[in-house]
């Protein structure tokens, strides 16, 4: 009988590794946003710095561990195969939870999950163990840690409002002292700034998170806990003279040194609150298998009195766990491509908005601009004055910089300090947050403070901020019945239903890898448009020949998939075509926008640029809303069952694509190299490619004709014949557009 529980507990193990990799790639990144967004420091030393903070992280998280075996469930009501069950079944729900909110892209929480699988697979065996007692419901808070269970459940519901709120003040306070022009400020101003940031992390990171490794002297802790207003005062004064001394004698910018030590104390902070979430399930059950093996007991008849003791976890395995996470921030993909994070949410500049606005934002924001209307005219005319003046950007041409930061070095310390603080102050209370949570509504409170919020972002900013708390709400509901769901099948059904779900969740993970890596391939490929920068037509026709060939690219393997998919009415393909198509569009919106930006940079010599860049951009976006059409068309008439295409619509339509695809092929080349001079011989193609697509339509009118046609695939086929004629068209109109600029940048310029 012991097999089984030998069997969970290498199972486990292996999860927790998995478990820890996953999330590390989900959540660790998100302490990287803020020194990233600034770009205050390069990648590789915010990687060292994340690093290190992960690895005294690690160690310090001993006494987070007691959620898993305490915080939840009273250990001692529940025998030793209880206990396994309670488990096991929350290690392989949130595998199978992680890949299911992965898959439908919504937000999800590791801290979130874990504490209600923990209590939905808890509550599931007590029911059980009340059912077979005769005892009634009643008795279910013998079982279940209450107290301690609502507690964290309202310290993390609690920390989303808290973490918004104190990062809008603090950042507010900080601006308004500081400004935009903070560089110019005297140096005692960010002596003052760098004292307080620094001492906040001296308290809260190093004694807070630091006493549960060992690494400090104890009698340094108690004389710090004592004593905390000499600390705070002594710390403030010690640091804010370095920080002065740093500034005025040896030209070292203050700011940059609170993100390098943000950046540690954050890492620090996620991975002291994290690691139970990854490790915490599997150290308990370790602890508990122990325990059990010594006491030469029956499984079903011993107590798990021994987990509702302290229990120091090893620190070799704390340390190993570090590890397994500094090496998934380094190696992982998805942990790489932090850019693409939440920094576009705080930009002080306009960017592509990651959510889309709902009815419950929009009448949020309108109501928080009738607020601030209102508030605003109660102010006195100089104070309004003074806020403004201080809260105005200064003139740069940021936004014309690919390579500028996403925000100030101000916001980015900010964002640090102050969520570093907050996660580590819970740590010490041990109570779990959801760092991801906290790091993002803390972005979001300076950013909001910041005036970054502007009418053309806020009610995008907003909705975001509203799908964090939905996704808590649907995390937590969603984990508390599956864990419950999962308990009960391995209780009842053991062997089979073990092998099962762990077969299951071994296909969940390698299809995360594998679509990891798909998106990875298709994020490079995004990654491949090119924003104009110059001010001639020559310069403007070299940088974005690239567009077009991109363009070209991935169209054609869109318009591929989308007739081959037709053709054999599969929705699975139809669907994803339909959301490669949906994807291009949103990058063509993207290059759009930067149109904006791109005409305020320029002089006014450069109207010709500006109009030959305008021209091209407007093609192009033709083209792709072509391709979309044909696209969400053809999914749209096979998610409905309409009556498929017939051999000679299918083969006539093959036809066209393999010209189309043909001439996409040749523009791509052409461009690719910059032979715009074999351009004319691809737009002499397009009038006998019109006349043949002409005739295609003409045989689909014969056809109509015929008794057994149907006014459905009818619809479509016309629909999918004049799309393709509009393609050759946009096509033939954007070689005409480069050809011309390009004859006439060849000319000689007449003195």
């Amino acid at each position: 009988m012991g097999d089984i529980y030998l069997f969970m507990l290498i199972a486990l193990a292996i999860l927790a590794i998995a478990d820890l990799v996953v999330g590390v790639s989900n959540d660790a990144v998100n302490f990287l946003n803020s020194a990233i967004g600034s770009k205050a420091i390069s990648f590789k030393t915010i990687m060292i710095v994340a690093s290190v903070g992960i690895a005294f992280g690690a160690l310090s998280s001993s006494g987070m561990m007691e959620v898993a075996r305490k915080g939840i469930f009273v250990p001692g009501e529940f025998y030793f195969d209880e206990i396994m069950v309670i488990f096991m079944a929350v290690m392989i729900t949130d595998i199978l939870l992680l890949d299911f909110f992965n898959t439908l892209g919504l937000p999800t929480s590791t801290t979130v999950s874990i504490v209600f699988e923990l209590l939905g697979a808890a509550v599931c065996m007590s029911i059980i163990k009340i059912s077979k007692s005769g005892e009634d419901l009643s008795s279910l808070s013998n079982y279940i840690a209450s107290d301690k269970a609502t507690t964290i459940i309202l310290g993390i519901l609690l920390s989303v409002a808290i973490a918004f709120t104190i990062g809008a003040l603090v950042q507010f306070v900080t601006r308004f002292l500081l400004s935009f022009d903070f560089e110019k400020r005297p140096s005692w101003a960010a002596a003052i700034f760098g004292g307080l940031a620094t001492t906040s992390i001296a308290y809260f990171i190093i004694v807070k998170g630091l006493k549960g490794a060992d690494l400090l002297p104890e009698s340094f802790n108690a004389w710090a806990q004592n004593n905390f207003y000499q600390f705070i005062g002594a710390n403030a004064v010690v640091w804010t003279l370095v920080s002065f001394a740093l500034t005025r004698f040896f030209k070292v910018n203050v700011y940059k040194f609170i993100i390098v030590l943000g950046t540690f104390a954050l890492a620090m902070a996620f991975a002291g609150n994290d690691l139970v979430n990854f490790i915490g399930v599997p150290m308990a059950a370790y602890e508990a298998y122990l325990v059990w093996g010594d006491s030469n007991v029956a499984p079903e008849a011993f107590a798990m009195t021994s987990l509702s003791q302290a229990v120091r976890t090893e620190p070799l395995l704390l340390l190993l766990a570090g590890v397994i996470m500094v090496l998934t921030l380094w190696f992982s993909e998805k942990a790489r491509r932090v850019v693409k994070t939440s920094v576009d949410l705080s930009r002080q500049d306009e960017v592509k908005e990651r959510f889309k606005p709902n009815w419950l934002s929009q009448n949020l924001v309108r109501l928080a601009i009738g607020l601030n209307r209102g508030f605003t005219m109660a102010l006195p005319e100089a104070a309004r004055n003074s806020i403004s003046k201080r809260f105005a950007p200064t003139v740069k041409s940021k936004i014309l910089d690919k390579d500028a930061p996403a925000f100030d070095m101000v916001r980015a310390a900010i964002n640090l300090v102050v969520a570093s603080v907050l996660i580590s102050i819970a740590t010490g209370l041990k109570l779990p947050l959801s760092t991801t949570y906290v790091t993002f509504m803390v972005a979001m409170g300076t950013s909001l403070a910041d005036r970054a919020w502007g009418s053309d972002s806020a009610v995008y900013r907003v909705a975001g901020v509203i799908n964090v708390i939905a996704g808590w709400f649907m995390t937590a509901i969603t984990a508390f019945i599956a864990a419950a769901i999962m308990a009960a099948l391995i209780y009842y059904f053991e062997w089979v239903a073990l092998i099962t779900l762990l077969i299951l969740a071994v296909i969940l993970i390698a299809r995360s890898y594998l679509r990891t890596s798909r998106n990875t391939k298709e994020i490079r490929e995004e990654l491949e448009f090119k924003m104009a920068e110059s001010t001639s037509v020559k310069g403007v026709i070299e940088e974005s020949a690239n567009n077009v060939s991109t363009v070209m690219k991935r169209g054609s393997k869109i318009l591929n998939k989308s007739l081959d998919a037709l053709a054999r009415q599969n929705l699975k393909d139809l669907k994803k075509a339909r959301n490669d198509a949906e994807s291009l569009s949103d990058e063509m919106d993207d290059l759009k926008n930067h149109i904006f930006f791109y005409i305020k940079g320029l002089d006014g010599s450069s109207a010709g640029a500006t109009r030959f860049y305008l021209m091209v951009q407007d093609s192009l976006e033709d083209f792709v809303q072509s391709i979309g059409f044909i696209a969400k068309t053809s999914h749209k008439h096979v998610k409905n069952n309409h009556q498929g295409l017939t051999f000679n619509q299918i083969r006539d339509l093959k036809q066209i694509e393999e010209r189309l695809l043909d001439m996409f092929a040749k523009v791509k080349t052409n461009f690719d190299a910059m032979n715009l001079d074999e351009l004319p011989n691809l737009i002499a193609e397009k009038q006998e490619f019109d006349a043949y697509i002409s005739s295609d339509i003409e045989k689909q009118i014969q056809r109509t004709k015929q008794p057994d046609s149907s006014a459905r695939n009818t619809t479509l086929y016309f629909s999918l014949l004049l799309e393709c004629k509009d393609l050759v068209e946009t096509t033939a109109t954007v070689l005409e557009q480069y050809y011309k600029e390009w004859e006439i940048t060849k000319k000689p310029e007449i003195l």
